[in-house]
């Protein structure tokens, strides 16, 4: 008898053993591992890969992603990767040495793959060049792009993910036109005359073509070009001529040009935006989504008074 229950709880401990381990979430190992370049990119892999994807962030909360400098550990990191996430469009100057050197043999996603991009014209040493602005992330239009690219790149990579991935992407895709409403209806409150303002590197021209906010900055679109004493007394003069209200600093940017501005127009900064990278997950852009909240709040509260 004894022998015969002990068959009976065998083989239903067979029989239930692969239905409870398939009711369990992925394991550590049986995750994919994602590099991604910069925070935002970081957030959306999280987003739409949920509990299927490992993230390796190389450009953290808070980092520069125009000026960072590789090391030993993210070689590591992204030969480890199956897939590689970036942004494109110039903005990772550095990331085709990491890729090299570590040898990395994997999939790339390019987040901005379809997108429109803006393209500007800076002057260096006196001549005048064209370059391509690499913040298409600060319109949420092409948010919607940056998550489908990602959304197809991982099915490609993990064809059993594919109901996740899509699963995750609507949802973030309904996210996404919650808070594009938000911002439309805030920036569209602001009288037309107080949507002009200074910031410290051309890292909103998305945002502002997209919302209608003319965004004025000291330096080029990336960080590494610094302001000539003649592109810093334009803009005070401009600021004076056509009574411009605020400056905004940068969460990614040295402040001091900035306060040198306010001071001799007598401005008011109206805050810091958050515009190459996230905060760290105790701050008020932790996501790409909280970053617009973020944003567009203190761009209104600021321009509003």
């Amino acid at each position: 008898m004894v022998l015969k229950m002990n068959r009976r709880l065998l083989l239903y401990a067979t029989l239930l053993t692969p239905l409870m381990l398939g009711s369990l979430p992925a394991r550590a190992a049986d995750t994919i591992k994602v590099a991604a370049s910069f925070s935002v990119l970081g957030d959306m892999v999280k987003q739409i890969g949920g509990d299927r994807v490992e993230v390796k962030t190389f450009v953290g909360p808070n980092g520069d992603a125009h000026v960072y400098e590789p090391t030993p550990g993210d070689a590591k990191a992204l030969v480890d990767a199956k897939i590689l996430v970036v942004n494109g469009l110039g903005l990772e100057g550095w990331m085709s040495r990491l890729q090299k050197s570590s040898g990395f043999k994997g999939k790339v996603i390019t987040a901005t793959t379809g997108i429109k991009s803006r393209q500007m014209e800076e002057e260096e040493h006196g001549k005048t060049k064209k370059i391509t602005d690499p913040h298409a992330w600060q319109s949420l239009a092409n948010g919607r792009i940056y998550v489908a690219n990602i959304r197809d790149g991982l099915i490609a990579a993990d064809p059993d993910g594919k109901s996740t991935y899509e699963a995750n992407a609507t949802k973030f895709l309904a996210d996404i036109d919650t808070v594009e409403k938000d911002v439309t209806e805030k920036i569209a409150a602001l009288p037309a005359t107080r949507r002009k303002i200074i910031t410290t590197h051309d890292a909103f021209g998305y945002f502002g073509a997209t919302y209608g906010m003319d965004f004025i900055a000291p330096e080029g679109v990336s960080t590494e070009s610094e302001a000539s004493a003649k592109d810093v007394a334009k803009i005070i003069r401009q600021i004076k001529a056509e009574k411009i209200p605020a400056v905004f600093l940068e969460n990614v940017t040295d402040h001091r040009l900035l306060d040198q501005i306010a001071k001799e127009t007598g401005a008011k900064i109206g805050g810091t935006l958050f515009s190459d990278a996230l905060s760290d997950e105790r701050g008020p852009a932790a996501t790409y989504l909280d970053m617009f909240r973020h944003n567009v709040a203190t761009l209104s509260e600021a321009l509003s008074s």
